[in-house]
């Protein structure tokens, strides 16, 4: 993709769709609609076909005038054949064969990748990981998503679904994940595990935590975003979940750098707001958990691109094609 190409980049989320045009590494328009991710595939197509007819209405551009569409969406899916397998979190997409689909309505060349690892590629390219040749992309929110990038390039194994590391066991008699075993790292320290915890923690506890002063009492409201608020403001509690976070993070992360021995780690998703509150003890614990002798070296930041990195991953598979 050169400076003067533009691309429609998609992603595809649990919530929401994120379709953007792109030119280069800016996104020049971008449509944000509900993915209706508990209905059919159909209805989840319906709104990415929509979402890209909308950029085009918007950006006065006919299909002849864009390179290309790039798509992402989370869980194991197929970059060669372009089918969506499945998800966790959008169980109708199993099976899909969507760049075919897009193909035969757009007429352009279509690419389609794991969310994480067009994430990684898009913050390698674009963001924090410039300059860096071994890249391990982490973003934790409603999953844990993961993306190696190799000199420009995402590492794809076999059959290119590898790296969905957020499904590797820390503890095998751990809470169950969504993907059906035990013990996941995203079943300790995603957004959803993570507040799942803090309620817990906040029905047990002996004092009234600040955590329950910010949702008005509701515990159904507590997020990550509330958790990080009320550790700023000083709540016991609120400092121990983000402690444990960094602890299960930091075991899970020395594990990667044993196996990929990585320049930068960079972490993004809801949790990486937590900024200074949890940046100082994931540097100071990963190492700790890692028997490679120069992991102090490793580089562990937060993404740069966090607001449109979906699209801009999206929009980067024609970068590194």
């Amino acid at each position: 993709m050169t400076e003067e190409r533009e691309v429609i980049g998609v992603d595809i989320g649990g919530t929401k769709i994120a379709t953007g045009l792109v030119r280069g590494a800016r996104v020049l328009e971008r449509i944000i609609l509900p993915t209706l991710a508990d209905r059919t595939a159909a209805d989840v197509l319906h709104q990415v076909f929509t979402s890209v007819d909308l950029i085009l209405e918007r950006t006065g551009r006919h299909t002849t005038d864009i390179h290309g569409i790039g798509v992402v969406a989370p869980g194991p899916l197929d970059p060669a054949k372009g089918e969506l397998l499945y998800s966790p979190n959008i169980p109708a997409l199993r099976n899909v064969p969507i760049a075919r689909l897009m193909r035969e309505r757009y007429g352009r060349p279509i690419l389609v990748e794991n969310d994480a690892n067009a994430a990684g590629l898009a913050e390698a390219l674009f963001g924090a990981g410039r300059g860096y040749r071994h890249v391990f992309y982490v973003t934790v929110s409603t999953g844990i998503g993961t993306g190696v990038i190799v000199g420009g390039k995402i590492y794809g194994g076999r059959t290119g679904m590898a790296v969905e590391a957020g499904h590797v066991t820390i503890d095998y008699d751990g809470p169950l994940c969504n993907c059906g075993h035990r013990g996941c790292i995203e079943a300790f320290a995603s957004g959803p595990a993570i507040a799942r915890r803090a309620k817990e923690k906040v029905r047990t506890a002996k004092g009234r935590s600040h955590i329950l002063d910010l949702v008005a009492g509701d515990t159904d409201a507590i997020t990550p975003i509330v958790i990080g608020e009320a550790a700023r403001q000083g709540d016991p509690l609120a400092v121990e979940i983000i402690e444990e976070t960094a602890r299960f993070l930091s075991i899970w992360l020395g594990g990667m750098i044993n196996v990929f021995d990585p320049d930068i780690i960079i972490l993004g998703g809801g949790v990486s707001q937590w900024g200074e509150l949890l940046f100082p003890r994931l540097r100071e614990l990963t190492p700790t958990y890692s028997i490679l002798p120069r992991a102090t070296d490793v580089t562990i930041v937060p993404a740069r691109l966090e607001a449109d990195v979906g699209i801009l991953g999206a929009a980067a598979l024609f970068v590194s094609t």
